[in-house]
């Protein structure tokens, strides 16, 4: 009776060992010396294995939490608005509203309708003012207002002013493009990042003004009209950043 008891001691004591092993103590997972020498005086060969096997040790959890990845910056920043000025053909404080898309597409098609030109911009689309690429600026010709109705007889030299914020760009034209709607090469030219030159990586900032060519377009016989309108011809004016200056107070 008393070597029973002796037994039941040491398993008490063994347990409360435990017990404390996984309340968090410092030598969490293995047993205190006193619970083994409890338990080697006390004769169970059930447990007498456990006091052979040592737990690895776990480590703690870490109170700072894993960093998360920084967000992937955003493919495209939208340029300013801007002012657009050709003194040579009379046009003056034409407002450049820039949008996500591409040229002459719908949602470019409803910014002209309001009487002001539309700047496309990303992936689709070119750059802002000033910015090495292609800055492309489209705006009716006959309809709202026709605010580029003159450009085709913007000429090599002229200049193109665009104010936007405190920075005035001055561009000079040096050459005119046809465009047509129903050639993608031909499209694909238009929208490049150097005008003209599908592939070719831009140095310099450059502009394009693009205008339809309805009344060429219909005096050819060509009556063609996309989903939004557009005849198949496009007139274009090409430009490179001359200068740049603080815009007037």
């Amino acid at each position: 009776m008393l070597r029973t008891r002796t037994a039941a001691t040491a398993l008490a004591a063994l347990t409360v060992g435990l017990v404390v092993g996984c309340a968090g103590t410092s030598d969490a997972g293995r047993l205190p010396d006193a619970s083994k020498n409890v338990l080697a005086s006390a004769s169970v060969p059930s447990m007498s294995t456990t006091t052979t096997t040592t737990a690895p040790a776990v480590a703690a959890p870490s109170s700072t939490p894993a960093a998360k990845p920084s967000p992937e910056p955003s493919p495209t920043v939208r340029p300013r608005a801007a002012e657009l000025d050709i003194p040579s053909i009379g046009v003056r404080d034409l407002k450049v509203v820039p949008y996500e898309g591409t040229t002459d597409d719908r949602p470019g098609t409803v910014i002209q309708d309001r009487g002001v030109a539309a700047s496309p911009y990303g992936k689709r689309g070119g750059v802002g003012p000033g910015d090495v690429g292609n800055y492309l600026v489209t705006a009716h010709r006959l309809s709202a207002g026709g605010p580029l109705r003159e450009l085709p007889a913007v000429e090599v030299g002229d200049s193109v002013l665009v104010t936007a914020g405190d920075t005035v760009y001055e561009y000079e034209i040096t050459a005119t493009r046809e465009t047509s709607f129903r050639s993608a090469a031909s499209l694909a030219a238009q929208r490049a990042a150097v005008p003209g030159e599908p592939g070719e990586k831009p140095a310099r900032a450059m502009i394009t003004l693009s205008t339809c060519a309805t009344p060429e377009d219909n005096a050819e016989g060509n009556f063609w009209r996309d989903a939004n309108g557009n005849p198949e011809h496009r007139i274009d004016k090409i430009g490179v950043l001359k200068a740049t200056r603080p815009a007037a107070p």
